[in-house]
């Protein structure tokens, strides 16, 4: 499996932005999105199971502005965040379990495929 996520810049304070992670090989079923901030720990900000849009996961600080959801016909899992802040300035990456397995998990560890990595910066 490899990943390739793309979508970041540089945006303003309130402003919308879409990251995208193009699959190639075969697909998960649990794929999530984690970021990286300077000087700070990775951290869990959306994650998807299952081939529908059903089941989603959000951290804490983004729920209510991102969503995730994936396109099984373009092989790829967007991330879609809106109403931007200073504090989402980090590098994105795109994640997902091996492919047998169907159990969602918040924990970076637990992620065997992981994207190059987009860079998100929102100025005040």
């Amino acid at each position: 499996v490899q990943l390739q996520a793309s979508g970041g810049g540089l945006v303003q304070t309130g402003d919308s932005l879409r990251l995208s992670c193009a699959i190639s090989g075969r697909s998960s079923s649990v794929m999530a999105w984690f970021r990286r901030a300077l000087g700070k720990e990775r951290e869990f900000v959306a994650g998807i199971s299952g081939m529908s849009n059903e089941n989603t996961y959000y951290g804490d600080p983004v729920k209510g502005r991102f969503t995730i959801s994936r396109d099984n016909a373009k092989n790829t899992v967007y991330l879609h965040m809106n109403n931007l802040k200073p504090e989402d300035t980090a590098v994105y990456y795109c994640a997902a379990r091996g492919s047998r397995i169907t159990v969602f998990s918040y924990s970076s560890r637990q992620y065997a495929h992981w994207g190059q990595g987009t860079q998100v910066t929102v100025s005040s």
